[in-house]
């Protein structure tokens, strides 16, 4: 997997903070006050960057997820600062996409922090922020709770049960066939309801949700990879390392070496601080 090269957040003033936001918003116009109705639209988050993925402000209930008392803690951060090293980079990785091609990604389905700082699928929008003269400077995006998007999305999509199924199921042996039947859909239909919704099919969506719970034990344990991988539906060790190398970029092993070493030495500095 490319390695991400981490930002590191100077550490600054209140007033530095704010000075770096006033320069970072001149270039597209100041703040507006459009940015208020963020505050007030349920289980929707705002947030922008800057093209160093500098966090530049954000809506309050993300404050809250990182356990941040005001919005100057936050400015100048990046997603290192507050995610496992391992999810921070995916986030990062969106990032250097959008700046570069100027597409935006819609309806990205990724992990983030509960309002418990529990990891929960979360959807995620980012768009390229342009200058006054048209540059790209940074993103900006939103991201939505499943369970709030649950409400206003799935109810209409005929996939909430399979959602639900794999979110509760995705330990042991499913199948998309069997997925599909709960629905009342083929598996034809189930997968064009998928891509509909979160951009990826049911497949997909099944493997991506065991990846992501799969590296979380490879980080939080030291159980063997083959009974991790047995633990999460796969006939043997070889059918998960090629699922996970796939998906991540990497074997499980260099990835549990990777970023165990990595987020240990985080926290060690954290403990210093």
């Amino acid at each position: 997997m490319a390695q991400i090269d981490q930002q590191i957040a100077p550490q600054t003033s209140v007033s530095s903070a704010r000075q770096l936001q006033a320069d970072f918003f001149s270039q597209i116009g100041a703040v507006t006050q459009f940015q208020q109705l963020f505050e007030n639209l349920p289980d929707v988050y705002f947030f922008a960057k800057d093209a160093h993925s500098r966090l530049m402000a954000a809506s309050r209930p993300i404050l809250q997820r990182f356990q941040l008392d005001s919005e100057e803690e936050l400015i100048g951060t990046t997603d290192h600062d507050h995610f496992p090293t391992h999810i921070a980079d995916n986030f990062v990785r969106d990032d250097l996409h959008v700046l570069r091609t100027g597409q935006p990604l819609i309806n990205r389905v990724e992990i983030w922090y509960t309002e418990h700082r529990l990891l929960d699928w979360y959807v995620t929008d980012k768009l390229p922020l342009r200058s006054l003269t048209g540059e790209i400077v940074g993103v900006m995006g939103t991201v939505r709770s499943y369970e709030g998007g649950r409400r206003h999305v799935l109810p209409y999509t005929q996939i909430s049960e399979a959602v639900e199924y794999i979110r509760k199921r995705h330990r042991g042996k499913i199948t998309v066939a069997e997925v599909a039947a709960l629905a009342g859909v083929s598996p034809r239909q189930l997968h064009r309801r998928f891509q509909e919704v979160f951009g990826m099919s049911a497949l997909d969506f099944l493997t991506k949700t065991r990846m992501q719970a799969a590296s979380e034990e490879l980080l939080k344990t030291d159980r063997p990879i083959v009974d991790i991988a047995i633990d999460f539906g796969f006939c043997d060790q070889s059918a998960f390392t090629r699922q996970f190398k796939n998906h991540v970029g990497q074997t499980p092993l260099k990835f549990r070496r990777q970023y165990s070493d990595r987020d240990r030495v985080t926290a060690a500095g954290d403990g210093m601080q």
